[in-house]
C-alpha cells in the first residue's frame, strides 16, 4: 500500500474528501495492518453524554415528562440500556418510549418496527416511531403526555442510515407540542470528516430527508443543531424551544471508534462491528445494484459480489492501490436478501488506515469496476415509485452519479462533480460543531 504525505491527502480530498489530515503516523499504520492505527491515537477516556447525565443522577431531566427515543445502543458502561436505568432510578418520569427502524429493543430486521406494546421489563408504553411523519410524531409525542423528547442513539455516519431522520422528524414535532431536545450524544464512529455528494431535494427520502451530504461527519448533537439551525423554522414554522445536548468526553474528530475503547453494540443488525461502518457510506450504494452487499453473511458491507462476478474484479480493484484499503478476492453464499443460496464472487474491503480511507471514492472506483468488467452489472429498479425507479438516486441523492457512471466516466470524473457542494457543506456545517480534531 503506497504510503500518502499531506500533500497527497490534500489531492485526495480533491477526490471527494474535505479531510482532516492524517497524523504522521497513519503512514506507519498504514504498513502494519488494520489493528496498529490504534497506537497513533491519544489514549483518553471517552465519556458519552448518556454516561454523564447519569453520573448526575439524570438532574437534566428532572422534573419533566420525558419521552425516549432509543434502541439497544443507549448504553451506559454497565452495558444497561438508559432506558433501565432512568426507570429503575426513579428519578425521570417516563411518559413513552419511541422506538426506530428495527425497534427500542431491537428485535426486527431491516424496514422494520417492532409495532406499539407496553414493554415487559419496565411496563413504559413503547410507540413505534419507524416511518413516522411528523404529524404523526406530534401525535405519539401529545397521546403520551412528552415535556422533554431525549435522543440516545448510536449513529455510524452515513446519511442513508435511518435513525439521524427519527431524530430530525421528532425535533419537528417537539416545535409542534412545544418540548425542550435532549441529545444524549455519542462518538461519529468513522470520525468527523465530511464527504461524499450533497442530497437534492427531489430525491429526498426515508433514506435522505434533507439536503446534507453523504457522509456528514458530524455526531447526533451536531446534526441536531445543524437541523435547528438549517431546517427547522422552514418545516416547522420554528426552532426548538430548547435544545441541549449532552456532549462526549475525550472524543476528537479524528478518532475511529476502535480507539474510543467505549463497547460496540449493534445499531442494526446488519451493522455488527465499527469495521462495518467504517466502509458502510460507500458499500451502502451496492444496495442500489444488483449485487448483494453482503446481507445474508457475517460481514455485511464488507463483502460485496454476485453471482457474475469473478476474480477479475478484486484484480483491478487491488492494482488501483487505493489509499487506506485493501481488496481480497472473494465467494461467499448469502442466507438471505439479494443471491440467497448462490455462490457469489466478489471482495471483502480491509480497511488498513482509517485516516486515509475514504469510503465513497473507494466505492465509486468498485462501481466503475463492475460496470465496465461486467454486462450483468444493473441498476436496482423501484418499481413502486415510477417517478423515482432507481434506488441508487435515492442513496446518492440525485441522478448524477447513476448516468455518469452509465456513461463511462471514470471515477475521478463521478467523484470530482461534488467538490463544490462537499466545500459548501463543509462551511455552512462548522458554526455547529461541538468537537475538535488536529486540524481546526
Amino acid at each position: 500500500m503506497t504510503n500518502l504525505n499531506r500533500r497527497q491527502l490534500l489531492t485526495a480530498g480533491a477526490l471527494g474528501a474535505v479531510a482532516i489530515p492524517a497524523t504522521a503516523a497513519g503512514s506507519v499504520a498504514a504498513q502494519a495492518g488494520p489493528t496498529a492505527y490504534a497506537s497513533n491515537y491519544p489514549n483518553n477516556p471517552v465519556t458519552t453524554g448518556a454516561q454523564s447525565a447519569a453520573a448526575s443522577s439524570w438532574s437534566a431531566l428532572s422534573g419533566q415528562k420525558v419521552g425516549i427515543i432509543t434502541n439497544p445502543t443507549g448504553i451506559l458502561t454497565n452495558l444497561r440500556t438508559v432506558v433501565d436505568e432512568m426507570h429503575e432510578s426513579g428519578a425521570v418520569d417516563i411518559v413513552g418510549v419511541f422506538g426506530p427502524e428495527h425497534g427500542f429493543r431491537g428485535t426486527a430486521q431491516a424496514g422494520d418496527s417492532e409495532g406499539n406494546h407496553t414493554d415487559p421489563r419496565t411496563g413504559l408504553m413503547v410507540y413505534d416511531a419507524y416511518g413516522a411523519n411528523a404529524a404523526k410524531m406530534t401525535t405519539l409525542f401529545r397521546t403520551a403526555g412528552v415535556e422533554t423528547v431525549v435522543f440516545d442513539i448510536q449513529d455510524v455516519g452515513s446519511r442513508f442510515y435511518t435513525y439521524i431522520w427519527t431524530m430530525y422528524t421528532a425535533m419537528r414535532a417537539a416545535v409542534a407540542v412545544g418540548a425542550r431536545f435532549v441529545v444524549l450524544d455519542r462518538p461519529n464512529p468513522i470520525g468527523g470528516t465530511a464527504i461524499g455528494p450533497m442530497m437534492t431535494t427531489p430525491w429526498t427520502s426515508g433514506v435522505g430527508a434533507k439536503e446534507i451530504v453523504q457522509a456528514h461527519g458530524m455526531t447526533v448533537g451536531e446534526l441536531a443543531r445543524y437541523f435547528d439551525g438549517e431546517f427547522l423554522t422552514a418545516d416547522a414554522g420554528g426552532r426548538l424551544r430548547e435544545l441541549s445536548v449532552i456532549e462526549v468526553k475525550g472524543w476528537r474528530r479524528d478518532v475511529p471508534y476502535a480507539v474510543t475503547g467505549l463497547p460496540w453494540v449493534m445499531p442494526s443488525p446488519n451493522m455488527p462491528t465499527p469495521d462495518t461502518a467504517l466502509v458502510y457510506p460507500g458499500t451502502g450504494m451496492f444496495e442500489g445494484t444488483n449485487l448483494s452487499e453482503g446481507r445474508g453473511t457475517t460481514r455485511p458491507f464488507e463483502l460485496i459480489g454476485a453471482p457474475y462476478v469473478d476474480y477479475r474484479w478484486a484484480e483491478r480493484l487491488a492494482a488501483l492501490d487505493l489509499p487506506g484499503v485493501d481488496f481480497r478476492e472473494a465467494y461467499f453464499s448469502p442466507t438471505f436478501s439479494k443471491h440467497t443460496g448462490l455462490v457469489c464472487g466478489g471482495v471483502q474491503l480491509h480497511v488498513t488506515d482509517p485516516s486515509a480511507f475514504d469510503p465513497i471514492r473507494s466505492s465509486v472506483e468498485m462501481l466503475v469496476a463492475a460496470k465496465a468488467l461486467y454486462s450483468d452489472f444493473a441498476w436496482r429498479y423501484d418499481s413502486y415509485d415510477p417517478a423515482r425507479p432507481y434506488w441508487i438516486d435515492k442513496l446518492t441523492g440525485s441522478q448524477r452519479l447513476r448516468t455518469q457512471i452509465s456513461a463511462g466516466a471514470p471515477a475521478a470524473e463521478v467523484v470530482g462533480a461534488w467538490r463544490d457542494e462537499l466545500a459548501a457543506f463543509d462551511a455552512r456545517r462548522q458554526q455547529y460543531l461541538l468537537y475538535r480534531g488536529p486540524s481546526n
